[in-house]
């Protein structure tokens, strides 16, 4: 088991079944579905970040039914071909662990969450798999842990996933493509202005191997199916009630998903 720090000393915390403790006393309960809360306040930006138990319920339902199964296949194939022997791997923003709970030839995975609700559900999904409430920005992990790391249409801290990789190590970053869900778009927004995105940015201490675009349509047929697809995207944060509205309405959806995957190495530490 790879090394895991107290959140409040960077002490290396002693893992027991019922709690984690470090040697400066701070301790962290295993929670009854099995994941350890390592968010402390002092790295919260509100009461309660991150996605809430509602929104979490309705993306795991949608996962479930199999939607964004090529975008799961696609990622599959590409820690086959770029990190065939991985055997540590951290999803970093796991929301509700679809995508980390579908890579079951690693040997042992970790999911990060800043939502204590995403986690929850993860864990309960996934036993073979450790969850931790924390946020990427400030990794609860010693240096060079990882084989491989993941943002799934989460945030990018290039410089703590550079500290948590091994050496060479490789991160997969996945984001949403420039017409990701034009659908879904059409029905909350009066006016789509699409802006422009950088859908393949470079990172300080990475090489880019390799970046594709998956694309694919599906159809939803059901109201409740609708509703769903929002909560798996940002817009759920700014849509308007008349829009809300209208998308109550949309009993049927015929939809375009744009993914773009691009994986880069780890750079040789330099040498003076």
């Amino acid at each position: 088991m790879i090394p895991v720090l107290c959140p409040v000393c960077c002490a290396t915390l002693t893992v027991g079944a019922a709690q984690w403790r470090c040697k400066n006393g701070h301790c962290f309960d295993v929670a009854r579905q099995g994941y350890v809360n390592l968010l402390p306040v002092t790295q919260k930006h509100s009461l309660h970040p991150g996605d809430t138990r509602e929104m979490v319920a309705a993306r795991r339902r949608f996962l479930d039914a199999g939607y964004y199964q090529p975008i799961l296949q696609t990622l599959q194939a590409l820690i086959k071909r770029f990190a065939p022997n991985a055997r540590t791997v951290l999803d970093a923003g796991c929301g509700e662990g679809y995508y980390l709970s579908g890579l079951t030839e690693v040997g042992e995975r970790w999911g990060i969450d800043i939502s204590k609700d995403a986690v929850r559900f993860a864990a309960a999904r996934e036993k073979h798999a450790h969850w931790l409430t924390a946020t990427a920005a400030h990794l609860p992990f010693a240096a060079a842990s990882f084989d491989c790391v993941l943002s799934m249409f989460a945030l990018t801290a290039a410089a703590e996933f550079a500290r948590v990789l091994k050496p060479e190590g490789c991160f997969i970053q996945v984001l949403a493509g420039a017409n990701h869900l034009p659908a879904l778009k059409c029905i909350i927004y009066p006016e789509v202005r699409e802006r422009e995105k950088v859908l393949c940015p470079a990172l300080d201490g990475f090489t880019l191997l390799h970046t594709q675009t998956l694309k694919f349509d599906f159809t939803l047929s059901q109201a409740e199916a609708v509703r769903q697809l929002l909560y798996m995207t940002p817009h759920v944060w700014r849509i308007r009630k008349e829009n809300a509205e209208a998308l109550a309405r949309t009993t049927r959806l015929d939809e375009h998903a744009e993914a773009v995957f691009n994986v880069y190495r780890l750079d040789k530490p330099q040498k003076f």
